[in-house]
C-alpha cells in the first residue's frame, strides 16, 4: 500500500494539481490538510472518478482535512478524544476546529492532522498549540495501549521542525515558532508514546525538507522546513519498505508550499 501525506494550501485552487498528482503518484491513500473549504465545497467527485472514497471535515475558508483513499474508508471519525477548541474571534465560544480526520483505509487506522500553527510566542494560539498535542500524545498514546499491534499512521503538517538541520537556518528561527524547546518536546512526547517517525530513515538530512515559504525565493534557494511528517505504530513501521518527498510537486506555477510525502507498505 502507497500512503501519502500532503497540505495543499487549498483544495479548489489546486484540485487539477492534486488530480494529476494522484495518477502519477499511484498512491492508494492520501492525508490532505488545508483544503480551506466547507464539506459542500469540497471537490468530492474529481476524486471519486479516479476511484477514491473520500472523507473530508471543512467548517470555513480556514484550516480542513480530508482522507482519499481506494482501499476502503470506514469509521470515520472527526476529531479525536480531548482535541481542544479554539475561538477564532474574541468574544466567541470555543469550538473545535477542522484539524483532525481519522479511518480505517487497507486495515490501517489513518489519522490527517493539521498541527495548530502557534503563531508567535506568547499568543494564546502557542498555547492552544501545545494543548493540542499534548491531547494527541494522550489519545494517540491509548491506541497503543488498548491495541499493542494496532496499525496507525499519525500524518500531516505538524507545524514543528523536530531538529536543527529540519530548517535552512536556525538563526533565523531564533524568536519564532516550530523550533521551540517546548514544541520539539511535545513532538517528541507523541513519539515517545510509541510512534515513530518512518520517512526520515529513509530521507535523511540535512537539506530535506517538506515546506518552502513563497517569499524571498524559499525553494529555489533551498531554504525550507521539515514539517510533514508520518509517525506510524510499530506494527505499521515493521511494514514499511521505503519513503520519499516528492520535491519536484513544489515546483511550478499554482504548487502549494508544501510537497507530498510518500510511504511505501510491505
Amino acid at each position: 500500500m502507497r500512503l501519502a501525506t500532503w497540505n495543499v494550501n487549498s483544495i479548489r485552487s489546486r484540485a487539477d494539481r492534486v488530480v494529476a498528482w494522484l495518477q502519477r503518484s499511484d498512491v492508494d491513500v492520501v492525508a490532505l490538510q488545508e483544503t480551506k473549504c466547507r464539506d459542500e465545497q469540497f471537490p468530492e467527485d474529481r476524486f471519486r472518478e479516479l476511484g477514491y472514497e473520500v472523507a473530508h471535515v471543512g467548517h470555513s475558508q480556514w484550516n480542513g482535512v480530508a482522507l482519499l483513499s481506494r482501499v476502503g474508508l470506514s469509521d470515520v471519525q472527526v476529531g479525536f478524544p480531548g482535541m481542544p477548541s479554539w475561538a477564532a474571534k474574541e468574544g466567541l465560544d470555543p469550538a473545535p476546529e477542522a484539524r483532525a480526520l481519522g479511518a480505517t483505509c487497507g486495515g490501517v487506522r489513518v489519522w490527517s492532522l493539521y498541527v495548530p500553527n502557534g503563531r508567535q510566542l506568547g499568543d494564546p494560539h502557542y498555547d492552544y498549540k501545545l494543548a493540542w498535542l499534548e491531547a494527541l500524545r494522550v489519545a494517540a498514546g491509548g491506541w497503543l495501549i488498548d491495541d499493542a499491534e494496532a496499525q496507525v499512521a499519525l500524518v500531516g503538517d505538524w507545524n514543528i521542525a523536530p531538529q536543527d538541520d529540519d530548517v535552512w537556518d536556525m538563526s533565523v528561527f531564533a524568536d519564532s515558532t516550530h523550533v521551540t524547546p517546548a514544541e520539539r518536546e511535545a513532538f517528541r512526547a507523541v513519539v515517545e508514546a510509541g510512534y515513530a517517525d518512518v520517512v526520515r530513515p529513509h530521507t535523511p538530512g540535512p537539506g530535506v525538507y517538506t515546506y518552502w515559504d513563497y517569499t524571498q525565493l524559499r525553494f529555489p534557494r533551498r531554504e525550507g522546513m521539515r514539517i510533514d511528517f508520518v509517525l506510524g505504530s510499530p506494527a505499521l513501521a515493521r511494514r514499511v519498505s521505503g519513503a520519499r518527498i516528492d520535491r519536484e510537486e513544489r515546483k511550478g506555477k499554482g504548487a502549494s508550499d508544501h510537497a507530498p510525502v510518500i510511504v511505501e507498505l510491505a
